[in-house]
């Protein structure tokens, strides 16, 4: 897992075959909680990349998803938007990742 430095996640999604991203914000309490746990599951999950990206900073990168709640998880394959889910609950995010993996 790693924090994009630059508004650059529409690279990422287009050079990586499975992104998964969490938006996030430096206030949001609830991302803080869930970074740990996204990292966790990023070390478990070998076939994606896993991106965390500042909401607020990066707006070009926020476009990519409909974020209107933070933390928002996204899941791009080949490039597009597959699914996405708002949570701060640890179990919900594991089965996202699990789901999108599978398929």
């Amino acid at each position: 897992m790693r924090e994009l430095t630059t508004d650059t996640l529409q690279e990422e999604v287009s050079n990586n075959d499975l992104v998964f991203v969490q938006y996030s914000a430096s206030w949001c309490g609830n991302c803080r909680i869930m970074k740990p746990k996204f990292k966790k599951f990023s070390s478990e999950t070998e076939s994606a990349e896993f991106l965390v990206v500042d909401a607020e900073k990066y707006p070009e990168s926020r476009k990519l998803a409909e974020v209107n709640n933070l933390p928002t998880f996204a899941a791009f394959k080949g490039g597009e938007l597959v699914k996405q889910v708002q949570t701060n609950k640890a179990d919900v995010l594991k089965s996202f990742i699990d789901e999108v993996t599978s398929n």
